[in-house]
């Protein structure tokens, strides 16, 4: 007679069989069924069998509940006419989506690669230190204005003005624009052209800030300005880095250095945003300064010749991504740019999930609506060539700020795991798996320090693509909330310090503040689909919708990033 299986076995079954007995009346052959197995796989087959029986509801299991079969029975009638083809074409869709992304991120290893192996990066053509032998010898410096926007950003402003403050180039060619008064009257008294300047609205943002800025009689005599946020800390040597450049070369409008985070290493969130940043400045815009002398501007910590900045119709407003907004516009005017990649300017990560997701907002909906309102303007400008229109509208704009963040959603998140529900639709492993695995490696080969956070990484980024898909749709469509400005919130470390001895005296935010319901409805829809698939399935897919479900289940409720009382 074969052996029973062991008490820990079948305990667990008496509950869940009690809890169902009102709706299915479980006969006593199931459970016979299950202690007659000889070994524990057939007892997870008959187990596993009866399960499923109880979901499907055989003959010898009745269903005491009209509304159920009436589901059950809606479901079978539209199932095979509408949910089939429609899941197909869906499917098919999503296919094309992931493959046009592939051999974008294929095209991008390959020049970046030749880029590294051969030398090739841009600015290391350019005649450097002739130019800066040629300034120091004939003391012929241009005049330099720097601004520093800012919004209610008490935290941060101390260091990125003391910074730019301290950057070397003669006092009397500098000078300093920026909103605080007090910090202002400080460095003034140590000689610095310091200009504090005031608005009466916040008419454009950011935008309307630097346009109002350049309109200032001063501003006539400079060549150059540069641009830093309220949290970036330029090295001393900035100016002598990239202004060069721009004198050794009178096409170039731009100088762009890239953003090195002084607190990656705060919390996960942290390191996971330093992962894909990372591949942003090493990869895309290292690709996009070296093929078609075009990449987005970052909006900080770059140097605009303000002459191509007058010549490309100045800021505008019209979007939240005023920066990518000029760019494109003096580009198509005929102007390059030029990425430093060596260039390393730090700046501080957002570390609440709630200021994350404002920004991340902001910068999916932004360069959807600017493609919405550019892409006729770029198809019928005859300034640049055929290969800059189609890097533009094909690979700056659609596949990356559309194409990249729909697939991931709709494709990994929503269309594989319904295919589960459906077994009429098949999905190749090669589709389902290889290319996304490829997509990821490429994307994560950038931050070498991170890859073992692969695996958090790929999670946090499907829950995200969420509201960059939705993002994207809100600015392709230009619905609501498309020019919702709101300034990321940087904590800095005084602020942090004084958190951290406050803590245990303020209470914490809100529960219903960290509530995310579309992160739960869609940790809801994995699991079940995790669920089905272990129950039903003959792969091992719900591993992976187990880990996503609960990386939406933990977003939902808040728990990531840094936490900081009210």
């Amino acid at each position: 007679m074969p052996p029973k299986l062991k008490a820990s076995s079948t305990k667990w079954l008496r509950p869940t069989m009690l809890y169902r007995a009102e709706c299915w009346p479980i006969k006593s052959s199931h459970i016979q069924k299950i202690k007659g197995c000889g070994d524990e796989d057939d007892a997870a087959d008959a187990l596993r069998q009866t399960m499923r029986n109880l979901v499907f509801q055989d003959p010898g299991i009745r269903v005491s509940t009209n509304t159920t079969q009436s589901l059950n029975h809606a479901w079978e009638r539209i199932r095979v006419p509408v949910v089939v083809p429609a899941l197909h074409l869906a499917m098919y869709i999503c296919i094309a989506m992931s493959v046009m992304l592939f051999l974008e991120r294929i095209y991008m290893a390959i020049v970046i690669a030749g880029v590294k192996c051969f030398g090739k990066k841009r600015y290391t053509k350019y005649k450097l230190e002739s130019v800066k032998e040629d300034l120091e010898k004939n003391k012929n410096y241009p005049m330099v204005l720097v601004q520093i926007p800012m919004f209610n950003e008490k935290e941060v402003y101390k260091l990125s003005i003391g910074a730019v403050c301290g950057l070397s180039w003669p006092s009397d060619r500098l000078v300093v624009q920026t909103l605080v008064d007090l910090e202002c009257r400080k460095w003034m008294e140590r000689g610095i052209n310091v200009k504090y300047e005031t608005r009466n609205n916040r008419n454009g943002y950011k935008a309307g800030a630097l346009k109002e800025g350049l309109k200032k009689q001063y501003v006539d005599d400079c060549e150059f300005v540069v641009i830093f946020d309220a949290d970036f800390q330029p090295e001393e040597d900035f100016l002598w880095r990239t202004i060069p450049y721009l004198l050794d070369n009178p096409e170039l409008a731009l100088v762009q250095a890239r953003w090195k985070f002084v607190n990656a290493d705060e919390c996960l969130m942290t390191r996971l945003q330093e992962m894909s940043l990372d591949y942003h400045f090493s990869v895309e815009q290292e690709v996009g300064s070296s093929t078609c002398s075009f990449f987005g501007f970052n909006g900080t910590a770059g140097v605009w010749r303000i002459r191509a900045v007058n010549d490309a119709g100045g800021w505008k407003d019209r979007t939240t991504v005023e920066d990518m907004d000029l760019a494109v516009r003096a580009s198509l005017k005929g102007w390059k740019f030029l990425f430093v990649g060596d260039l390393a300017v730090k700046n501080e990560l957002p570390s609440t999930f709630k200021a994350y997701r404002f920004q991340q907002h902001r910068w999916s909906c932004g360069p959807a609506n600017l493609f919405r309102k550019m892409i006729k303007e770029i198809i019928l400008c005859e300034r640049v060539s055929v290969w800059k229109k189609f890097h533009l509208i094909y690979g700056f704009f659609f596949v990356r700020k559309i194409i990249a963040h729909w697939v991931t959603f709709f494709f990994y998140c929503v269309v594989i795991p319904a295919t589960i529900l459906v077994p009429e639709v098949h999905l190749t492993k090669p589709l389902a798996i290889y290319l996304p695995a490829t997509i990821t490696i490429l994307n994560a080969a950038c931050t070498p320090r991170s890859f073992h956070l692969l695996v958090f990484w790929i999670l946090f980024e499907n829950v995200m693509s969420l509201h960059r898909s939705k993002a994207a749709i809100i600015g392709l469509l230009e619905a609501s909330r498309v020019n919702e400005w709101v300034v990321t919130e940087k904590l800095g470390n005084t602020l942090k310090q004084k958190y951290s001895a406050k803590a245990s005296k303020k209470p914490r935010s809100r529960i219903g503040e960290r509530i995310h319901v579309l992160e739960l409805l869609m940790g809801m829809y994995m699991l079940h689909c995790a669920i089905y698939n272990m129950l039903f399935g003959n792969d091992h897919f719900f591993i992976y919708l187990f880990l996503q479900a609960g990386a939406f289940f933990i977003v939902g409720i808040g728990y990531v990033g840094t936490f900081v009382p009210n």
